[in-house]
């Protein structure tokens, strides 16, 4: 038979409380803000301190389980009737887990049905940061979710039914929610689903028989690879358009907005003229006589330049996404090898395995000058020196890249609506690597794909490659019917005015009318 009690617990000495003994015992007496005076029992806590003895404020119910075993649950009940009801709830399904008419795993569920929603997620959540899970991740995971328990109205594990969540993501179709990102809200809920499994607080993921929509049929974003001259332009644009941005011309004051205003206009509300591709040189140029008089800033702009034309470099020549080149230090480099490399931890690899990343020779020797100048201006002790991040990569890469691009004459989007972006700057390393021959499985190794179908018709863009000189490699395969030359012709009709019979006999007696008839 279960009983329910309150737990006795200690809680440190009320502010202004007095300390007072009576029969031998110390006792604590305060006055709350509100109500009557209160004594309790003091005791000496773990540290020396006096600490107050009290009750829970709820119930706590002691019984059997299923298996024989003491278990204590809180009923989170104020009232003694209230807590032996749930006290007698619980009785009754150990004794359906005796009887079998219930398993011990789905007696186990029962006890988080009715625990708010958004506490078993936080344990979720907890549970992904433990096992490294980026903190990027962990954010779109959190707002995904959240919106989903919130607008399917999902307060508790229970109301996490298949039709719920099949008729929310139809109302998004609706809305015009791309294929992709319904899936990505669908795959956050089923994977919390699965961890609830896991954890005995499922028994079943009700979500398992969702289908995925069909991404291909309807994608939003295509990425291009880009051509060799507009890298080449796009490095030059990174190179130098921090300090031309400094040397732009104004535009002229037209005389009407002068005379209108009386007076010239502030230099905060100068407007510059953009900068383009041919401009480029010039306003530099003009920046740096500008400056002239303060050559550390000159320096400072001219080292962001090359500093993002290297990482364009290195997302370009070594398939490198923006998150792991940003995790990479001056240590996981191995630049003074034969065949120098780099090292990318498996805590910052997308898939978590870790890889070594060949360089080519010319990027090692340009990344061994900057380490050797980073060193130079470090400011902290050498031996910390390894532990600096290699570059400082940007949050807002992709919008300065737009920037260079559009700087560059660089369309941000072809005829068929595929676009450049920071990733496109890795699908251009999966498609040089093709056009230069290299073998699929190797060109697989290179992008660190599980699945060769990835590298060869995601990553790789078939304009870029040249079909056309692979199909001139095919035979010719063209085909001439025989000729039968005439006289051959009159001879089997035997209309040549000779004799089919003399022509049947044998050679010998057949030669003589042919040469002198």
């Amino acid at each position: 038979m279960g009983s329910v009690y309150r737990k006795t617990v200690t809680r440190p000495l009320p502010e202004g409380a007095e300390l007072v003994t009576k029969n031998g015992e110390r006792f604590a007496r305060w006055k709350p803000a509100k109500g009557k005076t209160r004594t309790a029992k003091v005791t000496t806590g773990k540290d020396g301190s006096p600490r107050i003895v009290v009750e829970s404020g709820t119930y706590i119910a002691k019984f059997r389980d299923g298996s024989g075993y003491v278990c204590e649950v809180s009923t989170g009940c104020r009232d003694e009737g209230a807590a032996r009801s749930i006290l007698g709830k619980l009785e009754r399904r150990a004794e359906l887990v005796k009887g079998e008419v219930i398993s011990v795993a789905e007696a186990a569920t029962a006890d988080h049905q009715g625990t708010p929603i958004a506490d078993h997620f936080k344990a979720y959540l907890a549970h992904q940061r433990s096992r490294g899970v980026s903190g990027r991740h962990l954010r779109d995971l959190e707002r995904v979710g959240n919106r989903m328990f919130r607008e399917c109205s999902m307060g508790t594990l229970r109301d996490i039914r298949p039709e719920v969540a099949e008729r929310w993501l139809a109302a998004r179709q609706t809305e015009g929610m791309a294929a992709r990102t319904r899936n990505i809200h669908l795959q956050a809920i089923r994977g919390f689903c699965a961890w609830c499994v896991q954890t005995e607080r499922l028994t079943a993921n009700p979500l398992a028989r969702l289908a995925k929509a069909d991404e291909k049929s309807d994608q939003r974003r295509q990425r291009r690879a880009m051509t060799e001259p507009e890298l080449l332009k796009l490095l030059q644009v990174a190179r130098l358009r921090p300090l031309a941005e400094l040397g732009r011309e104004t535009l002229a004051i037209e005389g009407s907005e002068r005379e209108a205003t009386g007076k010239r206009r502030k230099r905060s509300n100068w407007t510059y003229k953009p900068l383009t591709f041919e401009t480029l040189p010039a306003a530099a140029r003009m920046a740096r006589e500008r400056l002239a008089s303060n050559p550390d800033h000159v320096e400072e702009l001219e080292r962001t330049g090359r500093e993002r034309e290297l990482i364009y470099r290195m997302l370009v020549l070594t398939g490198l996404r923006r998150n792991e080149l940003a995790s990479l230090t001056v240590a996981q480099l191995e630049l003074d090898e034969a065949l120098p490399y780099a090292v990318l931890n498996a805590a910052d690899e997308k898939n978590r395995q870790g890889s070594t990343l060949p360089l080519r020779a010319d990027l090692a020797a340009e990344l061994r000058d900057w380490i050797n100048e980073c060193r130079n201006r470090f400011l902290g002790a050498l031996d910390a020196f390894g532990r600096e991040p290699l570059f400082n990569v940007a949050e807002s890469l992709g919008k300065i890249l737009d920037r260079d691009l559009q700087v560059a004459g660089i369309a941000k989007a072809d005829d068929r609506g595929r676009t450049v972006d920071v990733h496109s700057l890795r699908t251009s390393f999966g498609t040089f690597l093709s056009k230069g021959g290299v073998a699929p499985r190797t060109a697989q190794a290179a992008m660190r794909h599980s699945n060769i179908d990835l590298t060869m018709n995601v990553y790789t863009d078939p304009r870029l490659l040249d079909v056309q000189g692979a199909l001139n490699a095919l035979p010719a395969l063209v085909w001439s019917p025989p000729v039968i030359a005439e006289p051959a012709i009159m001879r089997a009709t035997g209309t040549d005015g000779r004799n089919a019979a003399i022509e049947s006999r044998p050679a010998r007696n057949s030669v003589a009318p042919d040469v002198a008839p």
